[in-house]
């Protein structure tokens, strides 16, 4: 049989011939597992060792001086991180993103309901013609799509201007913090 480039199947070294005549596997991957090289993150944790299971169909566990270890970091990287919360720069950061969130969104929600109840409650007012064939309905609906966007570009304006910088330097404090505790690894 040809295959679709005009060669027959098992010629000129294409990649349909290795693994048709040994059973699906290429015999050349098996003979050089070093030169296969998955680009997946997830490889890596699981060629280590990490979420496999036993012959028992549990966890295999890490011998008990790497367990521990692990445990110390992860407890000192918590401890990190309360502190962090803890702080007053935090804290400023927090009541920005709240000053600006609450009161935005109870607006935002207040106008929506408002435009949903006086669509039930008042079809009069809303089938109110104002320009032609546009009505009272059609406006505030398009308004809806307006304040959406104005209500985004005033958050990303405000992150920007007021957050994002201070955001920036504890997440640098943290990493730095973090990365002396293990050691110098990130």
């Amino acid at each position: 049989m040809q295959s679709s480039n005009g060669r027959p199947r098992g010629v000129g070294g294409g990649p349909e011939s290795a693994a048709e005549h040994h059973g699906g596997h290429d015999p050349a991957l098996a003979e050089a597992p070093e030169a296969v090289r998955y680009e997946d993150p997830w490889y890596d944790a699981l060629a280590s060792g990490w979420g496999e299971l036993g012959g028992a169909g549990a966890p295999v566990p890490l011998p008990v001086a790497q367990a521990g270890r692990a445990q110390r970091e992860e407890a000192a990287a918590a401890d990190v991180y309360l502190q962090v919360q803890r702080s007053a720069a935090f804290q400023e950061v927090r009541g920005r993103y709240r000053r600006f969130v609450v009161p935005a969104c109870v607006v935002f929600f207040g106008w929506y309901v408002g435009y949903v109840v006086t669509a039930t409650t008042a079809p009069g007012l809303m089938a109110r013609p104002v320009a032609g064939a546009v009505n009272v309905a059609m406006v505030a609906g398009l308004g809806q799509f307006l304040t959406t966007f104005l209500l985004t570009w005033a958050y990303a304006r405000h992150a920007r201007l007021r957050r994002d910088r201070a955001a920036l330097e504890l997440r640098w404090d943290t990493q730095e913090l973090t990365r002396g505790i293990r050691g110098g690894a990130s």
